[in-house]
C-alpha cells in the first residue's frame, strides 16, 4: 500500500468515525436486553396485609415452584413461612379472620371462576373448603369485629345467576342461609352488628342501579337512591364501589355517587329520612379511585377510622392518583409518609388499633415496594426488597398525555418511550384496555416496560366509555363499539402519534385482552392501513356470539351489555356491522391469538371461529390455547411462553429488539 493509498483510507476511517461517532451521540445509551424472566418470573412480592391484632405479615409470594402463594412472617421479625403450597394453580386474593388466627382465601380451579372459599388455620395448619359445592362461585366475603367466628359469603347455589348471602361459623364450618336474594341484588354491606341492611341491586328491566335499606332482619327493604341508567358515575356491575360503609350508629351510610354531578363523589346519606347530609369529598375531573380485584370487585380508596367508623382521607384518580386527607388526625401521617418519598402513597393495610400501616408508593420506573409504618414513632421499615434481577434496572417513564379526539373530545392517554434512542420514527404498540369500561392507569406494569424495553414506543389510550372520568365520558362510549367513536379514539390516538413523528405508519401493531382483543380484530379489520400487525388475546370476534355464552352469574348483566353495546342478539345488521369475523376480506395483517381454554366470559369459540375463518381465506394466524387457563394468563409458565411468542412475532414485523422464544418447562401451551 503506498502512501497515498494509506492516507485515503486513513480518511476514509476517519469519516466513518465522525458518522459513528454522530450516530451514538444522537441514540443515547442504548438499554441493555431485559430477560422476560426477569420480568414475568421473577415478581416479587404483592398483596401485603397486617393481622387484626397487628402482629403478624401474610402476603402472596412465590413456591420453589414459582407459584403465588400466601407466607406469613411476625412482624418486627424474619420469620418468614409458606402457609399454602399450591403446585399449579396460584393464590391472588385473601383476607384475615377477625381473631388473627386464620387466613381467607378465594381459588378457582384453572381459571373457571367458580371462585370457593378457603379457611387455613396459622396453628395447626387445617385447610378447609368452606364453600365444597361443585359448580358453585363464591363472593362478597364479609368479616366483622364483633363477630371473630363468623363471615358472610355469597354464594349461587339456589341460582346460578345471583348470590344468596351465607353465614358460615369459622370453628365448625356450619353454613347457615341468611339472606335471600330477591333476584337482582349485586351487593350486600353490613352495619357494626354485622347484620345485612344495605344492598346495591341492578335492575333487569332497565339497568337502573338501586340502593336499599332495611331497618334489620325481616324488616321490608326500601329505595334509599336509584340511580338511573348511566347515572351512577360506575359501570353498572357489582355495586361494591357504590354502598361504602355504615356510621358505627347505623343512622347513615357512605355512599360514591355521581347522581348529582358528573364525576363520582363521597357522600353521607341519612337512612331515616331518605336524604344526602354532605358531600364529603369530591374531584372536578375523576372519580374515586377504585381498585379492582381478580374478582372483578372494585375497593375504593377511602380510608375509614377502624375505631369511630368516621372518613378520613379519599382518593381521586384522574392521570394520576391523589388523595384528599379529610381527618386532621392523619395530616401529620401523610405529610411525613409523602415528604421524602417519590411515587404515589397507597395504603395496603392497617390493624384495628390503627396503630400499623403496609404502606406502599406506586411509581412507574420501579416496581412497587411495601414498609411497615409504625404511627406511635413515625417510623418505616422496608419490609421486601425487589427480585435481585429486577433491583438496579432501569426502566422507561410513563407519561401521561392528552390526545384531542376528531370531535374534540380529550382522551386520557399513557405514552411510555424507549431509553436509550431518539424517540422518532419508533415503531409502536397500541396495547388496548379490557372491560371495556375498565382503564389504564399510571404506574409500573411489566407489560409496558417489556415492550418499550424492546424499542417500541407504546400507548395505552383511556378511549371513551373507560371509567374513572366521570359520567358523561363513560356514556359517550354508549354503541360505539368496533365502527364507532371508542375505536376511533385508538385511531386518532395513533394517527396523533404519527402525527408528530414519534410513531413509524408502517411499523405499528395494535394488541390487547377481553374488550382489547376485540379491539385488536376490530382495528385490523376497520382500520387495516394503521397495522402491521395484530396480537389478541382472548378477544370477541363475533359480539352476537358472545353475548349468548356469557355465564350464568352474567345474565343479570345482560340489560347492561345491550344498553352500553346494542342489542346484537337481535340486531344482525348491527352485529355484522361491529364483529370484526364478518370482515374477514378487509384485513391485511397477520395476528397472534392466545386464549385460555376454561375462560367462562369470553368463551374460547371467539378465537375458534376467527382462526378458522382468516385460514379459510388464506390470512396468517397464529393460534395458542391453554388448557389450564381462564379469562387471562396467571401461570407465569404460560406467561413466558406466550410473551416470548408475542415477542418473535413484533420483531418480525415491527423489527424491535427479540429475546429468542424458547420452550417453556411446564407450559400448557397448544398450538392449534
Amino acid at each position: 500500500m503506498d502512501q497515498k493509498q494509506r492516507k485515503y483510507l486513513l480518511q476514509f476511517f476517519f469519516t466513518i468515525g465522525l458518522v459513528l461517532g454522530s450516530i451514538i451521540a444522537a441514540c443515547g445509551s442504548v438499554s441493555s436486553l431485559i430477560p422476560r424472566e426477569i420480568l414475568f418470573k421473577q415478581q416479587g412480592i404483592f398483596n401485603p396485609r397486617i393481622s387484626p391484632d397487628g402482629t403478624k405479615l401474610a402476603y402472596i409470594g412465590y413456591s420453589e415452584k414459582n407459584v403465588p402463594n400466601l407466607w406469613v412472617r411476625t412482624v418486627g421479625q424474619k420469620d418468614d413461612r409458606l402457609v399454602t403450597n399450591d403446585p399449579r394453580q396460584g393464590i391472588f386474593q385473601y383476607d384475615w379472620s377477625i381473631d388473627s388466627h386464620l387466613i381467607l382465601y378465594l381459588q378457582d380451579s384453572a381459571g373457571d371462576e367458580n371462585f370457593h372459599l378457603f379457611s387455613l388455620d396459622l396453628t395447626t395448619g387445617l385447610v378447609r373448603d368452606l364453600t365444597a359445592f361443585k359448580g358453585i362461585k363464591a363472593q362478597n366475603l364479609a368479616t366483622a369485629r364483633i363477630r371473630p367466628d363468623e363471615v358472610l359469603i355469597g354464594l349461587n347455589i339456589r341460582d346460578r345467576r345471583i348470590f344468596d348471602m351465607y353465614r358460615v361459623n369459622l370453628k365448625t364450618g356450619a353454613l347457615t342461609l341468611d339472606t335471600e336474594n330477591p333476584g337482582d341484588v349485586r351487593w350486600w354491606l353490613t352495619d357494626s352488628n354485622f347484620i345485612i341492611r344495605a344492598c346495591v341491586a341492578l335492575s333487569p328491566e332497565d339497568s337502573s342501579m338501586l340502593l336499599r335499606i332495611r331497618d334489620g332482619y325481616g324488616k321490608p327493604w326500601q329505595n334509599l337512591i336509584v340511580w338511573p341508567f348511566g347515572e351512577s358515575g360506575v359501570v353498572e356491575g357489582y355495586g361494591s364501589e357504590l354502598a361504602i360503609a355504615f356510621t358505627p350508629d347505623g343512622k347513615a351510610l357512605y355512599v360514591q355517587s355521581a347522581l348529582h354531578s358528573d364525576t363520582t363523589q363521597l357522600i353521607k346519606m341519612e337512612i331515616e329520612a331518605g336524604k344526602e347530609l354532605e358531600v364529603i369529598a369530591s374531584h372536578p375531573n375523576a372519580n374515586i379511585w377504585n381498585i379492582p380485584d381478580i374478582t372483578l370487585y372494585s375497593h375504593p380508596q377511602i380510608l375509614i377510622n377502624p375505631e369511630k367508623g368516621e372518613i378520613q382521607a379519599v382518593a381521586f384518580d384522574y392521570q394520576k392518583p391523589e388523595w384528599k386527607v379529610l381527618d386532621s388526625g392523619l395530616l401529620a401521617d401523610f405529610e411525613f409518609l409523602q415528604k421524602d418519598f417519590q411515587g404515589i402513597l397507597t395504603i395496603a393495610s392497617r390493624d384495628l388499633r390503627d396503630k400499623n400501616w403496609i404502606i406502599g408508593y406506586i411509581k412507574d420506573n420501579k416496581p412497587m415496594n411495601y414498609y411497615l409504618y409504625e404511627r406511635g414513632i413515625k417510623r418505616l421499615q422496608l419490609l421486601f426488597d425487589l427480585p435481585q434481577g429486577i433491583k438496579d434496572l432501569s426502566f422507561a417513564p410513563m407519561k401521561p398525555i392528552l390526545i384531542k379526539a376528531r370531535d374534540g373530545l380529550d382522551i386520557p392517554c399513557y405514552l411510555t418511550l424507549p431509553e436509550g434512542i431518539p424517540s422518532k420514527n419508533l415503531p409502536m404498540v397500541l396495547y388496548v384496555h379490557g372491560g371495556p369500561w375498565s382503564r389504564d392507569e399510571w404506574g409500573f406494569d411489566p407489560t409496558v416496560q417489556w415492550l418499550a424495553n424492546r424499542g417500541y414506543a407504546v400507548l395505552q389510550v383511556n378511549f371513551r366509555g373507560s371509567e374513572g372520568f366521570g359520567k358523561r365520558f363513560m356514556n359517550a362510549g354508549n354503541g360505539q363499539w368496533g365502527v364507532g367513536s371508542m375505536q376511533h379514539d385508538l385511531t386518532d390516538a395513533v394517527r396523533q402519534m404519527i402525527k408528530q413523528g414519534i410513531a413509524d405508519p408502517k411499523r405499528i401493531a395494535i394488541m390487547g385482552g377481553s374488550y382489547g382483543g376485540y379491539a385488536t380484530l376490530a382495528g385490523l379489520a376497520f382500520t387495516p392501513e394503521l397495522y402491521a400487525c395484530g396480537v389478541d388475546m382472548f378477544g370477541l370476534s363475533n359480539v352476537q356470539s358472545a353475548f349468548k355464552s356469557f355465564p350464568d352469574f352474567w345474565k343479570p348483566l345482560k340489560t347492561r351489555w345491550i344498553r352500553r353495546v346494542g342489542d346484537v342478539e337481535n340486531d344482525n345488521e348491527l352485529n355484522q356491522r361491529i364483529s370484526p369475523l364478518f370482515h374477514i376480506q378487509d384485513i391485511r395483517a397477520p395476528l397472534l391469538i392466545g386464549h385460555g381454554a376454561n375462560d367462562p366470559r369470553v368463551k374460547i369459540q371467539e378465537s375458534e371461529q376467527i382462526a378458522r375463518v382468516m385460514r379459510e381465506n388464506k390470512l396468517p394466524v397464529i393460534f395458542v390455547v391453554y388448557p389450564d387457563e381462564g379469562h387471562g394468563f396467571y401461570r407465569a409458565e404460560n406467561i413466558m411462553d406466550f410473551y416470548g411468542r408475542v415477542e418473535e412475532f413484533l420483531a418480525k414485523y415491527l423489527g424491535g429488539r427479540c429475546e429468542p422464544w424458547k420452550k417453556i418447562e411446564g407450559s400448557s401451551a397448544e398450538v392449534r
